[in-house]
């Protein structure tokens, strides 16, 4: 219901964007913001611990005119900005940024690359980075702000521009949401956030319609057996073959119990037993991530696990009270559908304000985001989040002439080409804003 609504509100009205005008403006804002994005990277936080990074983009907010609340659901952010007659009357846009960063350890050799460290949650002492691009977001997040503020004579409505933390955890959007994000805040009728994308040139900007994103679930799974000798196995129950033969009959999962054309992943990313050679141990521990679009197939693929490590456990023959021990995370992050009518909408604004070369064709991918969450509360709010390319064009030629790997999200040597991408970031968004609220 709520598309075809988008679909009827979308024809009423046209872009009071001038792309010129917005390039021209970005352009002038540039050694401002890659300032801003130098401080960010060299300054990462972990997620739940985003306190100086929140405080600076509570700052830049101000600055920018916005009303500004701290402390939203953890260390998160709001910033309201309201314009025309009656203050604010019309449409309402939600701005998303994420503010946290990885524990990841800096390769990139850049100047102002990260040496931060901090604790997790085991109190381990970690490297920080912002290898999944962040700080791009939060860098663009304040262009748009500032230009956006500075256009008041060319739109009406209400902005809310909202700074997520935890995004990596996946619960940064709940917990915001549960803390009144739509009630003590102007609910928004969309809500728009982009995403780096380390497989596209700077320059570039790409858009899915419906899922561009899974739903992700993070699994402990421990195979229990009966310890023993390793020189006599016949008196235990070997939880180490128990488990092999575990991980291989999971795959069958995606291959042969998911319809083919849907999408599933079963990944076991860590298997730990055992201390010593010629000790059978009690017990194996497996970490899985599990990834769908439908809640069918998530449904489907849990309790397929479910039932495969209870039947080879009692193919197995071990005593009652050893059964597989299932503990599915309470992280989980919902799949993100982009609403179609506010995508095409969003494909057809980048078209005419960066030029139909700069739109790139992308497929969905199994990755996880918690923006998901702004569209899946009982308001049904439309969503729509778009990648931002980010590779420069020196890696970019090597890449394609020489088939040179590219450096992926969350690792260490990610390395944004700064100013071609968020000069680029910053007028998609602000197009796009400008677009939904109208003239």
């Amino acid at each position: 219901m709520r598309t075809i609504l988008a679909l009827a509100f979308f024809s009423t009205f046209a872009t009071a964007a001038d792309p010129a005008d917005l390039a021209r403006r970005a352009d002038a804002d540039l050694p401002r913001l890659e300032s801003l994005y130098r401080h960010l990277h060299a300054h990462p936080e972990l997620s739940f611990q985003e306190e100086k990074t929140a405080a600076r983009i509570a700052a830049e907010l101000r600055s920018a005119g916005f009303e500004v609340a701290e402390r939203v659901g953890g260390h998160g952010v709001v910033g309201v900005l309201k314009n025309g007659p009656k203050n604010g009357t019309g449409r309402t846009v939600l701005v998303r940024t994420d503010l946290d960063a990885l524990p990841v350890k800096e390769e990139t050799g850049l100047a102002f690359a990260s040496l931060a460290t901090g604790r997790d949650d085991a109190g381990t002492e970690v490297p920080i980075m912002h290898s999944c691009g962040h700080d791009v977001h939060m860098t663009v997040f304040c262009g748009v702000a500032r230009l956006l503020a500075d256009l008041r004579g060319e739109w009406k409505g209400t902005l809310v521009l909202v700074a997520q933390p935890a995004e990596e955890r996946g619960s940064g959007a709940r917990r915001m949401l549960a803390d009144g994000l739509y009630t003590r805040f102007p609910k928004p009728d969309f809500a728009l956030a982009l995403h780096v994308n380390s497989e596209l040139p700077a320059g570039s900007v790409s858009v899915i319609e419906g899922f561009a994103l899974a739903n992700v679930d993070t699994m402990d799974l421990t195979i229990r057996g009966v310890g023993g000798h390793g020189a006599f196995p016949q008196g235990a129950k070997d939880p180490i073959v128990l488990a092999a033969q575990t991980v291989l009959a999971l795959q069958t999962i995606v291959s042969r119990e998911t319809e083919p054309g849907q999408a599933a992943v079963v990944t076991v990313g860590s298997i730990h037993g055992g201390a010593k050679h010629n000790v059978i141990p009690d017990e194996v521990r497996l970490q899985l991530t599990l990834r769908s679009y439908t809640e069918e197939v998530r449904q489907n693929t849990i309790a397929s696990i479910r039932r495969i490590a209870a039947g080879l456990a009692q193919a197995a023959g071990l005593p009652p009270g050893r059964e597989p021990v299932i503990k599915i995370s309470d992280g989980f992050t919902p799949a993100t559908f982009n609403d179609p009518a506010l995508a095409r909408k969003l494909e057809e604004t980048f078209k005419r304000t960066l030029g139909a070369g700069a739109l790139r064709p992308t497929r969905p991918v199994m990755g996880g985001e918690d923006f998901s969450e702004y569209g899946r509360t009982s308001d049904k709010v439309p969503i729509c989040i778009f990648w931002l390319g980010v590779v420069g064009e020196e890696a970019w030629k090597a890449h394609k002439d020489e088939k040179k790997p590219l450096p992926s999200l969350h690792s260490g040597f990610f390395k944004p080409d700064f100013r071609p991408a968020a000069r680029t970031g910053v007028v998609a968004m602000a197009a796009a804003v400008l677009e939904v609220l109208g003239s």
